[in-house]
């Protein structure tokens, strides 16, 4: 996997430099590793015989080791950083431990095989372009006299707001997304034309007469919808941008606030809670004290990482801090009866930050805070539903072994390919919690509103029930929508409202709903205007009845099924009623294998036509060879 060093010097004495080790698990050898550690070693100390700084040991960050999926030991070898403060001046040295942790985009290119290129529906990816233009370029060189003709981009010029992805310049709608050049998206959110500068304003006139009416402030005690937002979440972003945007900006946040706002919704419908930064006491509860210390050591950086993806500048652990203690906030609002449900408009996300890791674009668990200040408010068992298209391996870990908490997570898994790698349908949990925690290992891309109502219908709803919790707190990540450039998946805003108003129904409507992933600023917003639409109490949009999932999301579901039915024995009526529709399903695809074997050992006239002799010495003794094989 990749370890990230920086060294950032003095502009008026030193010439800008940039050293980085990229350590490829399956490629790199030790002695490689030993070779980049000793030269910056020696780098580090010519600048101190230089008197250009003074080294300070101001803390480490750990990571856990990719290669361990679900493990928690780590691998850790150091990493020399020097990393430039606030006032422009470098005077501390930050000692990053950094282990072969994993990147915040789809596994398949940062486990096992590091940074291998997604083709998926044969589309460049995200992950192409990150790994031809930044994973692979020649660490040694100097890049600060870089041109676009050395990285094969020549006629790359623009990159598209709502997606991200680079276009020619010459063109003005995104080859990828069709966005408009100068979209105004992030102003006026999804109500922005497609096509040209502007608003779309039929579709303006259309939502705002919907949301007319009266505001929450005006609403009955406990009857209203919380949201919790704050601006200062926004200055959280990367201090220098690389080769390509990174996706998660302070835009999604923006174009969110700008089509809730457009909408009349937010503020009018929803009624704002004041922020406040989560306090220490309160977060050592989720995480370790090293991991807190390695968060706020960033206040003093201009730029630093804690995975190749994972930034941070000198606002990040404030905005952190102030994201969790809007989620604890939210959660004591809904348990004591003040608001109805809550959703929390926050950045950074969560719930790949683990104890003793921050990684995956997440600092602190937000989702973990949450059921905690829950807790604290009475709540006796906590469900957790997390629909990020990537598995939220941090808040799993965190509750592993609590039977007081409930994990589902739906996600996209490829048989471990896909980023973060874990949650594999047998992870059911540990001492004494087993099957709390419930994972639906999406096994491709493409998974749409069907697949994921039929297994909220099969496997979410009947475990929720039987569970019967106090409150439920969706981690509720948008890249599973149609068109994010990291997911790859086709969930509609309708599908997102759906699952949303199923969950509804259970502990009386209490639900939170926390922002996690979405890179789509069109698909983002709308699906987060759906939900809170259904928070409100409109209506999803989505039609329950003909629900046919796809062959692969029928596939998943029996598989959880299978694994879960030994600890919810109510999830066997609806494993028992799917077991004909896939034996038949099975069956089909046995037929369609022995067609492809049988062509592939000749065709069957020659065993009783005149070359029946040939098909014999051909085909005959090799078949016996591999019976003798399978017997053995």
């Amino acid at each position: 996997m990749v370890k990230a060093a920086h060294i950032i010097m003095d502009s008026e004495t030193l010439h800008m430099s940039r050293l980085r080790s990229v350590d490829c698990a399956a490629e790199n050898t030790l002695h490689k590793q030993i070779n980049r550690l000793q030269c910056q070693s020696s780098v580090a100390s010519l600048m101190e015989r230089n008197g250009c700084l003074e080294p300070k040991d101001i803390g480490v960050v750990g990571m856990p080791n990719s290669d361990t999926r679900g493990s928690h030991d780590e691998t850790i070898q150091p990493a020399t950083v020097y990393e430039s403060t606030t006032d422009g001046n470098i005077s501390n040295l930050r000692t990053e431990i950094v282990a072969d942790g994993s990147a915040g985009f789809p596994r398949e290119h940062q486990e096992g095989e590091p940074y291998k290129c997604q083709r998926q529906n044969n589309d460049r990816s995200l992950q192409d372009i990150f790994e031809l233009q930044e994973l692979f370029d020649d660490e040694d060189d100097d890049d600060s006299d870089w041109e676009p003709s050395q990285n094969g981009i020549i006629s790359k010029k623009w990159f598209c707001t709502n997606c991200i992805m680079p276009n020619f310049e010459d063109v003005l709608h995104c080859d990828v997304c069709g966005e408009y050049k100068e979209s105004e998206i992030v102003r006026h959110g999804f109500f922005a034309s497609h096509f040209a500068r502007g608003v779309n304003t039929h579709s303006e006139s259309e939502e705002l007469v919907t949301y007319q009416g009266t505001s929450t402030r005006e609403t009955a005690l406990g009857n209203c919808t919380a949201v919790g937002f704050d601006e200062r979440m926004l200055l959280h972003s990367e201090g220098e941008m690389k080769s390509h945007p990174h996706p998660e900006r302070p835009d999604r946040l923006r174009a969110i606030i700008a089509s809730l706002a457009t909408a009349g919704i937010f503020p009018g419908k929803c009624f704002p809670i004041p922020a406040r930064e989560i306090t220490q006491d309160e977060l050592l509860k989720v995480h370790s004290l090293e991991h807190i210390k390695s968060v706020e050591l960033t206040s003093s950086m201009m730029s630093s990482y804690f995975t190749p993806d994972t930034y941070a500048n000198e606002h990040s652990a404030h905005a952190a801090r102030l994201a969790a203690g809007l989620c604890a906030d939210l959660a004591s609002e809904i348990m004591s009866g003040h608001a109805k449900n809550g959703f929390a408009l926050v950045r950074p996300p969560g719930h790949h930050a683990g104890i003793t890791q921050a990684m995956g674009f997440c600092l602190h668990n937000n989702a973990a805070v949450a059921v905690l200040a829950a807790r604290v408010a009475g709540a006796k068992k906590v469900l957790i539903v997390d629909w990020d298209v990537h598995h939220g391996n941090g808040t799993q870990e965190i509750f592993d072994g609590d039977r007081s908490v409930l994990y589902i997570s739906l996600h996209r898994h490829e048989e471990g390919r896909f980023y973060p790698g874990t949650g594999a349908a047998d992870e059911v949990g540990i001492m004494g919690a087993e099957g709390y925690s419930v994972n639906v290992p999406w096994k491709c891309g493409g998974v749409g509103d069907d697949d994921y109502v039929f297994a909220f219908q099969h496997i979410v709803l009947p475990i929720a029930s039987e569970f019967s919790p106090d409150l439920i707190v969706i981690s509720a990540g948008f890249d599973a929508a149609r068109g994010d450039p990291l997911g790859g998946c086709d969930v509609t805003p309708a599908g997102f409202g759906q699952m949303t108003n199923m969950l509804s129904g259970l502990c009386h409507g209490k639900l939170l709903v926390i922002l996690e992933g979405g890179y789509n600023l069109r698909s983002i917003s709308t699906s987060v205007t759906a939900v809170i639409k259904v928070l409100l109490g409109e209506s999803s949009g989505c039609q329950m009845g003909g629900i046919v999932p796809s062959k692969q999301g029928l596939r998943t579901v029996m598989e959880v099924l299978k694994v879960q039915v030994k600890f919810w024995p109510i999830l066997e009526s609806s494993y028992n009623s799917l077991l004909p529709q896939w034996e038949a399903l099975s069956f089909r695809a046995k037929k369609k294998r022995y067609r492809r074997r049988k062509h592939l050992f000749g065709p069957i006239w020659w065993k009783w036509g005149r070359k029946r002799l040939m098909y014999h010495l051909l085909y005959g003794k090799f078949r016996l060879k591999l019976k003798r094989r399978a017997l053995v």
